[in-house]
């Protein structure tokens, strides 16, 4: 049966949502659920969540804009915040890797933080379920680098140079659509030395949310393959954050793997931000991966706790469903496989190792 596959998920942000919480009510948002959100040990053990990338991710200073009610009503063009300072980032980026590991320990052998793909592929066959610390925007990261080996002392395994706003590294994409994702400059020299260390380290470069140029710097200098762990068909939903197929050309040509993004405003033809729509678009961009990429190099990266799901999806107890969503388009048992979790352990193998 479908249900019973795990799913190895690429990007999730249940970090952020537990940082905001008052301290004293994090572990229980964590291990029961709090009504909220999409992510908790509970539900990711109903849903047959294996496991994924663990995002820290910090915010930035509000605005008093409401970005969600402009991406309900495209053409919409959200304006990207400032730089945030490494000495200003660090602290909360610190304190999610802190709650990370807190979840590990509270969890009684439930959920582990793991920092190679063999602890990955054990995790998934004993049933416990596996965490890689990711950082998505480098912010925390200062231009010495030095934040960079401390991090991956902790069991950082994965970073994206940018979110969407700028850093020292480079220039991620604004939520535009529609809009293409060459948006700006490439990498600066300092996120050219980035890429160089995180090649040293296996530390997997993430280019979701990195502009075109950026992404064409990467691919000149990484030895690695190329991934981009919750990005969607630019073909089908022009929406900057989403790859051309002239990116997916690259991502195949290095090995590399693209995980499809749950947001509905990425999914969605009309760029839209709302729940109300079935499994149609879902399949359309998983085809047209598939079809550009090849079926080895296609999985999932959800956005759980970070953006809008489908209705029929809802929270991580949907898998199931989408995983039947698959089925009844045709897709055989062993590619559901190879998309729900055995693509990122292969990809895993091939990067941090």
């Amino acid at each position: 049966m479908t249900k019973t596959i795990p799913v190895f998920d690429g990007h999730n942000d249940l970090l952020l949502k537990l940082y905001q919480l008052p301290p004293g009510n994090r572990d229980q948002a964590w291990l029961t659920g709090d009504g909220a959100g999409h992510l908790d040990l509970a539900r990711m053990e109903k849903g047959g969540f294996a496991g994924g990338f663990f995002a820290i991710y910090v915010p930035s200073p509000p605005d008093g804009m409401d970005y969600e009610a402009l991406m309900r009503d495209p053409p919409y063009e959200v304006a990207l915040p400032p730089l945030i300072e490494a000495p200003d980032a660090q602290p909360a980026a610190l304190a999610m890797a802190g709650i990370l590991m807190r979840m590990e320990r509270v969890a009684k052998g439930r959920f582990r933080i793991c920092r190679t793909a063999h602890e990955v592929g054990e995790s998934i066959a004993n049933g416990t379920i596996a965490a890689i610390m990711h950082i998505e925007g480098a912010e925390a990261i200062g231009p010495d680098l030095d934040a960079l080996h401390a991090f991956h002392a902790m069991g950082l395994r994965s970073l994206g140079p940018v979110w969407s706003r700028p850093t020292i590294f480079g220039h991620g994409v604004p939520f535009r659509f529609p809009g293409s994702p060459d948006t700006g400059p490439g990498l600066t020299d300092l996120g050219k030395a980035l890429i160089r260390e995180c090649n040293a380290l296996k530390i997997m470069i993430d280019l979701s949310h990195l502009n075109e140029k950026g992404f064409d710097d990467v691919a000149a200098l990484s030895d690695a393959p190329l991934v981009a762990t919750h990005s969607n068909a630019y073909a089908i939903t022009p929406s900057t954050r989403n790859l051309t197929d002239r990116q997916l050309a690259m991502i195949r040509e290095s090995g590399g793997m693209v995980g499809l993004n749950f947001a509905t405003s990425f999914l969605r033809p009309d760029g839209r931000r709302a729940a109300d729509m079935d499994w149609e678009p879902v399949l359309r961009h998983l085809d047209h991966l598939i079809a550009h990429l090849g079926e080895d190099h296609v999985g999932f990266g959800s956005d759980f706790d970070g953006a809008q799901m489908p209705q029929d999806l809802g929270d991580v107890t949907g898998l199931p469903a989408l995983l039947g969503a698959l089925s009844d388009h045709g897709y055989d048992q062993a590619l559901i496989r190879k998309l729900a979790h055995e693509n990122w352990l292969d990809l895993l193998s091939r990067t941090i190792g």
